[in-house]
């Protein structure tokens, strides 16, 4: 992909299927994908193996040191297209158990206190979630059909055999080598650089043999040889040396969790996410706002320009209260409980929706999170994937920052996340840094039903605190302008972003609204009248060509185009990626 591709990208066509699909930011691990659905795996099958691959191939964004997060869209009943239900899993781990606020403070500031962990600091690094995750998701839901041996062995031979790497990933890799060296100073022969030294080049052929015995030692002894044996003693012999708490304990006591996933009606669809301590309930809350506004006649939906300055506007103003309340209330529910109905309740939209000026932005020095109601109660990579029973999973993985924490475990050839930095070290506010909680985390898969109950469409964009902002403006693409999967992924997008010279509050976690300045990035493309207006009415615009682009994230999208009784999925994938949109025949 050249720079004048990144400027004027022409548009990919839809890819359509009738039998399934899969949609993934590398082309090798749809292959992947492709080779579990022809051994007669299902969606959530071939979603694992494309996760394994991703391992793999794109280690910059993804890894089996990271975690997982799923929404899979499963039939009731195999011959009605319309009784599926929408499950989710948590496949995020917890900080260690035995790591205090005042850790950090005495490894990083001399003991005082500071606003967060650094990224590269080694107490950024929680369990890693991934395989634990992607196993429970194989156990619970998988076909039966394969094993989860055979699931691996396309990821295995892409380990131990090598690859090409592709033009993006490779920019993504050489972006982070100087992190690996200077995080792993002692390793004479960095097995993720070329000659210990560099990141590959589009095309260079690279192999990371250690990774693959670690593929083959779980596919022989399972997921145990992670989290109990061996690999788990390489973990924490890696940890230990710089300081860290965590423990083998830890890792033993790791568990993914099925949840419930939340949902928000919107224009008669129903718009699915992770619950918290995912950060899927920013984009319901900005859907809702945006949806009250319609309600209330301040704006009409269906008669907004899409991209114009009224309605990108209207959507950073309602993404911005998404993440003040995200600051509020997306933590660890065993740490807090999180009133998810009261805050997507119509009458607490409406209040949030009222503090939207159409004429200047939110004042982001008082700006706070609401109080709803109490009489209510209750780097990354994305895929989804279809199958011929009309089921779909949509599936997101991660290590966060390139590479995340960049602390390489040597002997098995994976580094380990730094979630962790998306902890606070403001004791006694939601989202501190405690001993076994998990820290909210910005991976959130997505799906859209309709209203009797069928898929409408699964869905996700990788980037960090780009995702719920993506959500929505995927949702509003899907929905009100009728767009296909790829015209979706092909519109320009903006997103939300801290403004680094202003005072973090430390609250919530490393995000859009840590400071009370935000920061406006559009992509090239949105008219320069537009951005104009964005700037007189007070947003603080940065515009986004060439490889910057990328911060907008990668997205994916599968939709359901079913006709007359014949299922049929058109797809599209993200040009901002090396991947594609792939039928499975």
């Amino acid at each position: 992909m050249s720079q004048e591709f990144m400027k004027f990208p022409s548009r990919r066509s839809n890819v359509y299927s009738h039998r399934g699909i899969v949609s993934s930011t590398q082309s090798l691990a749809n292959s992947a994908g492709l080779e579990i659905l022809q051994k007669g795996g299902n969606a959530v099958d071939a979603a694992i193996a494309i996760n394994a691959a991703l391992w793999v191939t794109e280690p910059a964004s993804t890894g089996i040191g990271g975690d997982c997060f799923m929404l899979y869209y499963k039939l009731q009943d195999k011959n009605d297209p319309k009784s599926g239900k929408v499950i989710g899993l948590n496949g995020c781990g917890s900080a260690a158990k035995n790591i205090t606020i005042q850790d950090v403070w005495d490894e990083h500031n001399d003991g005082l206190p500071m606003p967060r962990i650094p990224y590269q600091s080694v107490f950024s690094v929680t369990v890693p979630g991934s395989l634990l995750g992607s196993f429970n998701c194989f156990e619970k839901w998988g076909s039966g059909k394969v094993s989860f041996e055979e699931i691996l062995q396309p990821a295995i031979r892409l380990a131990e055999e090598g690859f090409p790497v592709s033009e993006l990933a490779a920019r993504s890799w050489r972006n982070s080598a100087e992190k690996l060296k200077n995080q792993n100073p002692h390793v004479k022969n960095n097995v993720l650089l070329i000659d210990g030294v560099r990141g590959p080049n589009e095309g260079e052929y690279v192999r990371n043999k250690p990774i693959a015995e670690c593929l083959k030692l779980i596919a022989k002894e399972g997921v145990k040889a992670f989290y109990e044996g061996p690999i788990a003693d390489k973990i924490i012999e890696t940890t230990s040396k710089r300081n860290h708490k965590l423990s083998k304990e830890d890792l033993k006591n790791h568990k993914s969790l099925e949840v419930e996933p939340i949902k928000l009606n919107f224009q008669d669809y129903n718009v699915w996410e992770i619950p918290p301590n995912g950060h899927g309930l920013v984009a319901l809350i900005a859907l809702g706002i945006i949806q009250e506004l319609h309600n209330s006649h301040k704006i009409d939906l269906y008669k907004l320009e899409q991209n114009s300055a009224e309605y990108l506007h209207i959507l950073i103003e309602a993404c911005k209260l998404g993440f003040h309340d995200s600051d509020e209330y997306v933590t660890d529910p065993a740490f807090k409980e999180i009133p998810i109905e009261a805050l997507l309740a119509p009458e607490y939209l409406r209040s949030r929706a009222e503090l939207i000026n159409f004429d200047k932005i939110i004042d982001g020095e008082t700006m706070t999170h609401g109080i709803p109601n109490p009489k209510y109660k209750s780097d990354t990579v994305y895929f989804t994937v279809g199958d011929s029973n009309g089921e779909v999973c949509s599936f997101i993985n991660s290590v966060y920052e390139g590479f995340g924490s960049g602390i390489l475990v040597e002997e098995y050839g994976f580094c380990l996340h730094n979630r962790g930095a998306n902890f606070n070290l403001t004791p006694g506010n939601s989202n501190c840094l405690e001993g076994g909680k998990r820290p909210y985390h910005t991976i959130i898969p997505g799906m859209i039903t309709n209203k009797d109950g069928s898929l409408f469409a699964s869905f996700g964009n990788m980037g960090g605190f780009a995702q719920p902002v993506a959500h929505v403006q995927h949702v509003l693409n899907l929905i009100i302008f009728n767009y296909t999967p790829q015209q979706s992924l092909d519109s320009p997008r903006f997103v939300l972003n801290s403004f680094n010279e202003a005072i973090d509050r430390g609250r919530g976690a490393d995000g859009p609204v840590r400071t009370p300045i935000t920061i406006v990035q559009l992509e090239d493309g949105i008219k320069a009248e537009d951005v104009e207006k964005l700037k007189k009415i007070g947003h603080h615009v940065e515009i986004l060509t060439d490889y910057n682009r990328q911060l907008v994230g990668r997205g994916q999208i599968i939709k359901n185009s079913s006709n007359n009784g014949q299922l049929i999925y058109s797809a599209g994938s993200d040009m901002r990626g090396d991947g594609s949109a792939v039928p499975f025949v």
